[in-house]
């Protein structure tokens, strides 16, 4: 239920005072009165009223000085003042009008001219209560949105720079969960390793910004297949690369996924082998997959932390990379278990794998296969 609005009653006649009082009170406002200046201040800093009805000539501080007072205070400058003054108080009414007041209603007061005088003016303080509250609300609302936009700002230059140093997914998780996404896991994974094939001969005779320009094309396009097929780069290893997939989040198709980023990569790297060779040099891309598991976690010291998969599934797509000319994409078999159908593959001799002491059934990744 919404409070009836209080009015200050300011008249050093109690007669006065309690006919105004009477007036306002049947038409349901809450009224107090004060008896002189002095008194009116102080009940207007004790409890600001909606409005105040002042009567003009008092001792010690008159009508008009309390209107410059409180028109003095940023806190009243829209608190409507009524002077209630006679005929023969012009001069000093018209003093009281320059000092702040808002109106004035003659003595002696008629009813209905009192009533429709103060609803008009406490219309208006309400119009101004609102807008002001609104506007209070509004720079909040703004004071928040800044608050949010910076934090948000904050966020996407803290992972701007965690991409730098870690897989973009795991750098999301970091920022989401601190930490405690760098604890060591054990997980099922596949892994992709993918290096240049004549690179190190290339490397010997070219100039170095040639080098770095080649890697940056290489990088470049590795990097968006990466990003699209939504694996992890773990690294970079010079003229190489190490992808794994299912970790940091898992996916349900880990294994279609790295090879067909093997096979797209395959076809990047046979375009700009075309925009190299015209300038002397011809570096093909050799590809390994295998899948099992591995630990992941953070590795490294204080100073710099990688996130690494560690386990006998990278080093044995490490070592069919190795194998694999350019061109190639090698396999394990168990990496095309659940997918074999969407690939046309071929069966290869079991290579010599260094380091590898089991026998591994490999296969030739060529193409995808035309759905039926």
């Amino acid at each position: 239920m919404t409070e009836p609005a209080s009015i200050l009653i300011v008249d050093d006649t109690p007669a006065s005072a309690r006919l105004l009082a009477d007036l306002l009170s049947v038409q349901g406002y809450a009224t107090r009165t004060a008896a002189d200046g002095e008194a009116a201040l102080a009940a207007v800093e004790d409890q600001a009223p909606d409005l105040i009805l002042l009567d003009l000539m008092m001792p010690g501080i008159d009508g008009v000085e309390v209107c410059r007072r409180l028109r003095a205070q940023a806190q009243h400058t829209a608190l409507p003042i009524l002077i209630v003054s006679a005929a023969d108080e012009r001069a000093q009414r018209l003093r009281a009008l320059e000092a702040g007041a808002d109106d004035f209603v003659a003595k002696p007061v008629d009813r209905a001219e009192l009533s429709a005088r103060v609803r008009a003016h406490l219309r208006g303080k309400r119009l101004h209560d609102t807008v002001a509250a609104q506007a209070t609300q509004l720079a909040e609302w703004s004071r928040t949105l800044e608050a949010r936009v910076a934090a948000q700002v904050g966020e996407i230059e803290r992972l701007s720079l965690l991409k730098r140093f870690l897989p973009a997914r795991l750098a999301q998780r970091v920022l989401e969960q601190g930490e405690s996404a760098l604890a060591s896991h054990r997980r099922e994974i596949v892994v992709l390793f993918a290096d240049l094939r004549g690179f190190t001969a290339f490397a010997e005779t070219a100039a170095p910004e040639e080098v770095l320009q080649l890697l940056a094309e290489f990088h470049g396009a590795l990097g968006r297949r990466v990003e699209a097929a939504e694996g992890t780069l773990e690294r970079f290893t010079g003229d190489g690369a190490m992808v794994f997939f299912n970790d940091p989040l898992p996916v349900p198709d880990a294994a279609a996924r790295a090879l067909r980023l093997a096979l797209a990569l395959q076809e990047d790297c046979a375009a700009l082998r075309t925009a190299w060779q015209p300038r002397g040099y011809d570096c093909g891309l050799g590809i390994g997959i295998a899948q099992g598991y591995a630990t992941l976690g953070a590795i490294g010291f204080a100073g710099r932390v990688d996130y690494a998969a560690i386990g006998a599934v990278t080093n044995l797509a490490q070592r069919l990379c190795a194998a694999a000319a350019a061109g190639q994409v090698l396999a394990a078999r168990r990496v095309l278990a659940g997918c074999e159908a969407s690939f046309d593959c071929a069966p290869l001799p079991a290579p010599a794998l260094p380091g590898i002491v089991r026998p591994v059934e490999v296969v030739q990744v060529r193409a995808l296969r035309e759905p039926a």
